[in-house]
């Protein structure tokens, strides 16, 4: 892990500056006290980043988790008995992670994943303009932004309000000015700069804006460019060691046979592996050294982190899509980089509050910014509008009710669903998917023979497959029966092929017209094939 430091260093200060408003601001959407939610996220960095077994990783308290801890710790009258239901809770996942129940991940199709992807993405934009333009109406700027709510469609109303408000004059120049400097700082960063020298790889873009934005703030306070207390991010600041102490609170066990307590565990125990399982399919995606998650090994993680932020006040933890998102994008390559941002985010609300406390708001929007769009590029739309509609319909199913609703589960939920259906006019079921042979005779090649239609049900069995193949042997992969093969596990054969030069593997796929070995696209070479 310390091998990959000068790569994990910069990218866990950059998720620091991501983290560090998302833990306060799903505290305050959640109605706990703004210091659950930093616990959260150093016990999500240090213990869970150092038990996962994921190398990019981060974990910390989740957006979707608020509306349930926020309705629970009203049904349970005290926080402190909502921090039982925590505690239990993270035991469920532990007995789930021990019981192998980590399989569920596989039954996700990649077009659902990366609808999810791009859902997120677009939430974060929407969620980040009025904290852009100096519009927040919360100490953080996040969750529920603007107070509004047109039933279940909170950000599409609230983008429209935004709107609104930008059209009407209210905006805060100063909030604008720090942003868009902070926005183009970035730009340039990424594009030119940090092709230009070790020294602007070493020092990323985000904290370069972040020091800039503390600089503006101090030298314009009074100032009509000033920003007020409102704009700024709002960290707890102890007075004394005694007063930091009081910012902990620990679970009433008096409650334990209280069935509202363990109705409100198995709820976070399940809503939090789901979204964690979730996550990890996600970043294994993102990830360009294409590493695969033990996901068992993740829900025993994620129960252990459960645990321990529940018996000293935290919020529930998840495995979270936008951190892991911007630990990749900034270079991350082992769990070092989420361990040293829990650590980071440690020594920040002890030692320097007062100095984080003078950041803009609109400086870590300008961040998010490049982290959402990233996630949801028009490239992306295209790409999978040209796969066909089997992936087309169900990315927009997972895109549009997260885009309008801010829900991840529902639009996941909506997704499956409609994957479902489609796999089901393609006649999905079949049992004899992978047949194998050559594993008892010691030539070094294992032929394997794919069935007639082969679906995304089947890429939990076919990546174990791969994963345990040999080094140094051949694999000859038979695909002359197959009439219809999924993307999904396209998308494994062409991560496979990744890590099979690695392993000096050499890959034969053989089909009506031949044997081709180690195609470089078997995305053409199917669709050339017409198994698509």
């Amino acid at each position: 892990m310390f091998k990959t430091i000068k790569n994990d260093l910069p990218a866990s200060i950059v998720v620091f500056f991501v983290a560090l408003p998302l833990c306060l601001g799903i505290a305050l959407a959640s109605g706990a006290p703004l210091f659950s939610g930093l616990i959260a996220g150093i016990i999500g960095g240090i213990v869970v980043g150092a038990l996962s077994g994921s190398k990019i990783g981060v974990s910390g308290p989740a957006a979707g988790l608020a509306a349930i801890v926020f309705n629970a710790i009203d049904n349970l009258d005290t926080f402190e008995v909502f921090l039982l239901a925590v505690v239990l809770g993270g035991v469920i996942q532990l007995i789930l992670g021990i019981a192998k129940a980590g399989v569920i991940a596989y039954f996700f199709p990649s077009s659902v994943i990366k609808g999810m992807l791009t859902g997120i993405g677009i939430i974060i934009i929407l969620k980040q303009i009025p904290p852009f333009f100096g519009m927040a109406k919360n100490p953080t700027g996040n969750i529920e932004f603007l107070n509004v709510d047109w039933g279940s469609v909170k950000l599409l109303s609230g983008f429209i309000n935004a709107i609104n408000a930008l059209i009407s004059g209210q905006i805060t120049i100063g909030a604008v000015f720090i942003g868009v400097v902070s926005l183009g700082i970035l730009l340039l960063w990424s594009k030119v700069l940090s092709k230009k020298g070790k020294i602007f790889q070493l020092i990323q873009g985000p904290l370069v804006v972040v020091v800039i934005g503390i600089l503006f703030y101090v030298l314009t306070v009074g100032g009509g460019l000033g920003l007020l207390e409102k704009h700024l991010v709002s960290v707890p600041v102890p007075d004394s060691f005694d007063s930091f102490k009081g910012q902990f609170s620990f679970p009433d066990f008096s409650a334990i046979t209280n069935k509202g307590v363990w109705i409100v565990a198995f709820t976070i125990a399940v809503v939090a592996s789901l979204e964690t399982l979730l996550c990890v399919e996600a970043t294994d995606k993102l990830d360009p050294d294409k590493n695969v998650t033990p996901t068992n090994q993740e829900l025993i993680a994620q129960g252990t982190g459960n645990i321990i932020s529940g018996l000293i006040g935290g919020l529930p933890i998840t495995q979270v899509i936008v951190r892991s998102s911007a630990n990749i994008q900034s270079g991350g390559k082992s769990k070092m980089s989420a361990i040293i941002h829990g650590f980071f985010l440690l020594i920040s609300v002890i030692l320097i509050p007062t100095l984080l406390n003078k950041i803009p708001l609109s400086v870590l929007a300008a961040i998010l910014f490049i982290v959402g769009f990233k996630l949801a590029k028009p490239s992306t739309f295209i790409a999978m509008f040209k796969l066909g509609w089997k992936q087309w319909l169900p990315f927009m199913a997972t895109v549009l009710p997260m885009a309008l609703t801010g829900d991840l589960l529902l639009g996941v939920g909506l997704g499956l669903a409609v994957g479902i259906f489609v796999i089901l006019l393609k006649s999905f079921q079949n049992s004899h998917f992978l047949h194998k042979e050559g594993e008892d005779v010691d030539d070094g090649k294992i032929k394997m023979t794919l069935a007639e239609e082969v679906t995304f049900f089947n890429k939990g069995a076919i990546l174990n497959e791969l994963d345990n193949l040999p080094e140094n042997s051949t694999l000859e992969l038979d695909v002359t029966k197959t009439r219809y093969l999924d993307n999904d596990i396209i998308e494994i054969l062409e991560d496979f092929a990744y890590k099979a030069k690695e392993r000096d593997i050499n890959i034969k796929l053989i089909s009506e017209r031949g044997v081709v070995e180690n195609p470089p696209s078997y995305i053409e070479f199917f669709r050339l094939n017409k198994k698509v």
